[in-house]
């Protein structure tokens, strides 16, 4: 008896025919097997595994075409040429023109956005903010009238989607030093808006008010900034008690957003080096990851004018004293000493340090938040 040596497709077993057999890649397929497991590449015709293609459910493509003719846009995911991808100047975010165009026109950028940062007024030493508002939508014209105040002359914030929050956004000011925000910037008028709006920001689980502090004022080098951050490190760790009651955030939301290294040593070089070693990332209290900033996260959001500028003039003691302290100085100043040289320059400071019975047990009246 004669035998025969039947073909079968590699997939499904099924007995084949000259007329319809399909080879790839040293496998033999039936004709409804070689249409389910492999296609070809949109962009250079080249048969694939289906399993190994790229693109979206519009185009299919190789590795090869993806990785060298094609991107992503940043913001809605949709894959495009990269002759056709548009970008932000001077950012390596990529954008179909629907989004790109989106982009430009909106009030509320998307959270990539980043513009190139305008400074203002005369220093070294100087702060970009970032607040965070809720409750009152995340209305493009709601985010513009507060740009049209803010930005009566010349562009000094922007306003961006934050995804940790629930019907609002984050507004986010240029570099400005601590005299430009106190006597130029119209923050009052700015919040006051906010607040008729019914914007909240301190009376809500999900906004904080974050500070970037200029990383080139610590020092004309990075040994001499290392050094002057070490010392800030150092003050945060040793006098967290006291900024825990500053912040007005609970515990259990410092943890989550701006948590404490805990690496606290009887030296600040020491501090420092285990805060480093420790590598948690940009959610704790004095984010380090940052290239041209270090952030103070530690504080609750506010739309009281006091507040903020309380806020900001409490960042700049501590930066003041990192940077003109020693070591030995910054490790044998009690929190007593601090506040005792603060100078009567800052009397929002003062005020609020008094509120919070964090001045030399002086109490006053707690004003509202919102």
């Amino acid at each position: 008896m004669r035998e025969t040596n039947n073909v079968v497709c590699s997939e499904c077993g099924a007995v084949l025919t000259e007329s319809n057999t399909h080879n790839f890649d040293g496998q033999i397929f039936c004709e409804d097997c070689f249409n389910r497991c492999t296609t070809t590449c949109d962009n250079c015709g080249e048969r694939i595994w289906r399993d190994n293609a790229e693109g979206d459910s519009n185009y299919t493509l190789c590795s090869h075409c993806y990785e060298y003719s094609y991107t992503t846009c940043e913001d809605c995911g949709r894959l495009i040429h990269n002759e056709d991808a548009l970008y932000e100047d001077g950012e390596d975010y990529p954008y179909c023109r629907d989004c790109f165009e989106k982009l430009n026109n909106d009030a509320i950028k998307n959270y990539s956005y980043k513009p190139e940062p305008i400074f203002y007024g005369s220093g070294n030493l100087f702060y970009g903010v970032e607040l965070e508002i809720d409750k009152g939508g995340e209305e493009h014209s709601n985010a513009q009238k507060l740009l049209d105040i803010a930005n009566r002359n010349e562009e000094r914030i922007y306003c961006k989607h934050d995804g940790s929050i629930n019907d609002g956004f984050e507004m986010v000011s240029h570099p400005m030093t601590l005299d430009y925000h106190t006597n130029n910037m119209n923050w009052l008028d700015v919040f006051e808006k906010a607040v008729g709006m019914d914007y909240r920001s301190h009376n809500t689980s999900t906004c904080g008010l974050h500070i970037h502090c200029s990383r080139s004022a610590f020092g004309k080098d990075y040994e001499q900034q290392e050094q002057a951050i070490g010392r800030a490190v150092f003050f945060v760790e040793r006098h967290w008690n006291e900024l825990v009651k500053f912040s007005r955030r609970t515990l259990d939301n410092l943890n989550h957003w701006a948590a404490k290294y805990a690496t606290i040593s009887s030296t600040t070089e020491e501090t420092y080096k285990k805060a480093k070693d420790k590598r948690m990332g940009r959610y704790v209290a004095l984010n380090l990851e940052n290239y041209n900033t270090i952030e103070f996260r530690l504080f609750r959001g506010t739309l009281r004018y006091k507040t903020f500028l309380a806020t900001l003039q409490l960042v700049d003691e501590i930066c003041y004293c990192a940077i003109n302290m020693t070591d030995k100085e910054i490790e044998d100043m009690s929190w007593l000493d601090f506040v005792q040289r603060i100078l009567p320059k800052k009397p929002e400071l003062i005020e609020y340090l008094k509120e919070k019975r964090l001045y030399v047990n002086e109490t006053v009246t707690e004003s509202e938040e919102m």
